[in-house]
């Protein structure tokens, strides 16, 4: 046996997501994302990300976030020179998830009409490599930064320890109906070890973390979240050894749904990474949404993202009740805003919104460096880029 499969074997994601990335053959490349480029306002953000949270009373005492915020990329790219455009997205952009996600397994990006006619092409934004993938990802997906200061992480632990009411029957109930259906089963003493290991991994920052936690992740977003991933967990070189069960919806399920907002987060999925999928803006003259039957407002950028599979399988919705099994989409309808395309897709709208001032800054300032770039020699356009090989305390 390879050290993957024993940490398959024994079940340690955190082992395996480790052994996954550090074996990925791809050459080092120079990044440079938003967050990076402008590391003080990103630091700003990221206080204005713990000021916006908040802690709910009552019987379900966890945290959550009081700011809708997506996160896209501007449209202005587009009217930079097609060689500027291309060292912007080698900069922003993870090549390797985006190919594995879109070329190998037709996971994001399969339908025309969707990335388009609808202009809601998803990029794969390049993510550090460490164990906290998953909190960087929805940080970007929503702010365009990194959990540096793992506050995000600590929420997420808290609001597990503070919830476990209402989170581990939820939890110990799903996770039943999938062990039922392979048919074995736990005794109460393996379930409460279980989510005591799951509770530990919350605390730990460059932990890997798991389905639950991107269910309670959900809940402190107020929002859902649509994983894009793969099936198939394959060794580097290209062997299948293991079933991925990351992919699907995630909903706030233990919240009043009016509590909610309906604007969903996409991620997407490889080889034990997690990384963030956003659109990119258009401009309102080349009628984005244009395909859709939306109400949406003729000012409002929004973005389709898909809720079947390039099959038209619906996405898995995880950690429903015995009671919602079995009227999925119903589920979704309640807690998306579902369309269905004029080619018989079902989407869920994702409104892009407007930026918060410090993230519109952090955009502009990394976006004005492309642009004086057009202006340089070739020679010169190299520079003010960062090597992704480690990660620096400044982003």
């Amino acid at each position: 046996y390879t050290l993957v499969h024993l940490a398959l074997r024994f079940q340690r994601e955190d082992m395996l997501a480790i052994l996954l990335t550090a074996t990925d053959a791809a050459a080092k490349a120079t990044k440079r994302l938003p967050c990076m480029a402008c590391p003080d306002t990103a630091t700003d953000i990221r206080r204005q990300v713990v000021a916006s949270l908040r802690q709910r009373k009552g019987d379900f005492p966890i945290s959550f976030l009081t700011d809708c915020v997506t996160f896209s990329l501007p449209a202005d790219i587009e009217d930079l020179a097609r060689h500027i455009q291309e060292q912007l997205f080698d900069e922003i952009l993870d090549r390797g998830v985006q190919n594995e996600l879109e070329v190998e397994e037709a996971i994001i990006n399969w339908s025309i009409e969707l990335t388009e006619r609808l202009g809601s092409r998803l990029y794969a934004l390049w993510n550090r490599t460490a164990g906290d993938c998953l909190l960087d990802s929805v940080l970007q997906a929503t702010w365009g930064v990194f959990d540096l200061d793992n506050s995000l992480r600590r929420a997420l632990a808290d609001s597990l320890r503070e919830g476990a009411m209402n989170f581990y029957p939820r939890w110990k109930e799903y996770e039943s109906m999938q062990a039922e259906s392979l048919h074995f089963t736990l005794d109460e003493s393996q379930w409460q070890h279980d989510w005591a290991l799951l509770l530990s991994l919350a605390s730990q920052p460059g932990t890997s973390l798991e389905q639950m936690h991107i269910f309670a992740l959900a809940h402190i977003l107020r929002r859902p979240i649509i994983v894009y991933g793969v099936k198939y967990v394959k060794s580097f070189r290209g062997e299948t050894i293991g079933f991925a069960r990351f992919q699907g919806v995630y909903l706030p399920l233990l919240w009043e749904s009016s509590f909610c907002w309906k604007n969903p987060v996409a991620l997407g999925y490889t080889r034990g990474h997690f990384s963030a999928l956003v659109t990119m803006e258009m401009d309102m003259d080349d009628g984005i949404g244009a395909g859709a039957n939306t109400d949406s407002s003729d000012e409002e950028q929004v973005a389709y993202l898909p809720l079947v599979d390039c099959e038209g399988k619906l996405l898995q919705v995880h950690f429903l009740s015995a009671s919602e099994i079995g009227r999925e989409e119903a589920v979704l309808k309640e807690w998306l805003h579902c369309q269905k395309t004029k080619g018989g897709l079902l989407v869920a709208v994702q409104c892009l919104g407007k930026r918060p001032v410090a993230v519109k800054q952090m955009v502009d300032e990394w976006l004005d460096h492309y642009r004086r770039l057009q202006t340089q020699p070739a020679a010169l356009s190299i520079k003010s880029t960062f090597s992704s090989d480690g990660e620096s305390d400044d982003e």
